[in-house]
């Protein structure tokens, strides 16, 4: 592409949006990237083969993408993995270059894609901050005066004159986050980076979010976690393949992409389309998180420690018996853990329409190191086949002080008798 097409698919305006226009618009937008067959990894490689025909597949990111964010939004992006969520953040971000489309940027942009490009590892967080602040735009003097602003915030006092090479992966991210975050910029754009950090850091980093949103920024947040879509977004799209499925209110899309997780998950499984749930259920689950022990929202878990599920359902129609049903499943999709009330042999009684019913699931945390998604269901009662609702979404981290091995680290004694 020329770089006068360029210009003419991608332009951007360093002042605000007038209150009419959007702060964001694409338009028909799409990006592909061609994939090699062979590749050659050194010259001599590609010397001997320098008359080798070269064959690709083409591979279609984002396709025929068109939304309008208004000013001042907190617009969430969702989709499974290779759904092109980032790869679209990245052409907005001006990353990568489209293929065709027009996107329309009205406003100055910070990029919170890859956290901390540009920070040096020989360099203390001292001279780093200031060194990326500037890059990031703001001037010399602006950056020596934030600077105190941005140390307190990450929480980096003790380790201002320490080298980022002994910094932990938190404690880049930290600062790397309250650095970008300080920039005068009216969009931000968000890919998955509040997903380091422990629950406190993680809340103050939405708490700054939302302050800047009320001050008339606009949010484009791709993410995984429904609970948070639902909780800070204003509207949320759909992806699905590069295309785009659907753009709706928070909890409209967050249903849909949970459906279709499940949906997708079942049928790997052979499990046929009638089983799958329905789009107008009787039951649905609107909420299914780990708690702390003061009931709060937990994202890490220690190796030995209780750990609880709840699971909050509200029942849109008269429903006898459900089974309410949890399951883990780990990185690699195999599930380590699922329990039901029916398999406990629980009864469920009765459920009026209108009426909302918390499960909770408590049990000692043995499994290995790792990050585990929690699948909640509500099924009718009998084999639990014919469900109403599913939602696969947060996640725990599960913390050990030693390495793990299989699945589970279960308690155990090792004994050595001699002779």
């Amino acid at each position: 592409m020329s770089p006068l097409a360029a210009t003419e698919r991608y332009a951007a305006s360093a002042a605000p949006p007038a209150p009419s226009s959007p702060a964001i618009a694409v338009r028909n937008v799409s990006k592909s990237f061609r994939l090699p067959h062979e590749q050659y990894h050194t010259l001599k490689e590609r010397a001997l083969h320098a008359f080798r025909t070269r064959s690709f597949d083409v591979l279609q990111a984002v396709q025929n993408v068109t939304i309008e964010v208004a000013p001042g939004e907190f617009f969430g992006i969702v989709g499974r993995n290779g759904s092109g969520k980032s790869t679209l953040l990245k052409c907005m971000a001006g990353i990568y270059d489209i293929d065709d489309g027009a996107l329309v940027i009205n406003g100055r942009l910070s990029p919170f894609i890859e956290l901390g490009v540009g920070f040096n590892m020989d360099l203390t967080a001292r001279d780093n901050v200031i060194i990326n602040a500037i890059m990031l735009g703001l001037s010399r003097k602006q950056a020596r005066e934030r600077f105190d602003d941005i140390i307190a915030f990450a929480e980096l006092e003790e380790f201002v004159d320490l080298k980022l090479k002994n910094y932990s992966s938190g404690m880049y991210v930290r600062l790397a986050f309250a650095t970008a975050v300080q920039v005068d910029a009216d969009i931000f754009l968000i890919d998955e980076v509040l997903a380091v950090g422990d629950a406190n850091f993680q809340q103050k980093c939405f708490d700054e979010l939302t302050r800047l949103q009320r001050a008339g920024r606009t949010m484009l947040f791709v993410t995984h976690d429904m609970g948070a879509i639902e909780r800070f977004c204003d509207r949320a799209m759909l992806l699905e393949r590069g295309r785009v499925v659907a753009v709706d209110d928070p909890a409209s899309i967050a249903r849909q992409y949970n459906q279709r997780n499940f949906r997708r998950t079942r049928q790997e499984l052979g499990v046929a389309d009638s089983e799958l749930p329905p789009e107008n259920p009787a039951a649905e689950v609107h909420d299914a998180v780990f708690e702390s022990p003061t009931g709060e929202v937990a994202i890490t878990s220690t190796q030995g420690e209780p750990c609880t599920v709840r699971m909050d359902v509200h029942f849109t129609e008269d429903v006898d018996d459900p089974i309410f049903a949890i399951a883990l499943a780990n990185e690699s999709g195999q599930a380590v853990f699922s329990t039901n009330t029916d398999a406990q042999r629980i009864p469920t009684g009765h459920f009026a329409a209108g009426e909302d019913a918390s499960v909770r699931l408590r049990f000692d945390n043995w499994l290995s190191p790792g990050r585990y998604q929690l699948i909640a269901s509500v099924a009718r009662a009998g084999f639990g086949a014919d469900l109403f609702d599913a939602h696969m979404s947060n996640s725990i981290i599960v913390l050990a002080d030693k390495p793990g091995g299989g699945l589970a680290d279960l308690p155990h004694t090792l004994r050595i008798e001699r002779g």
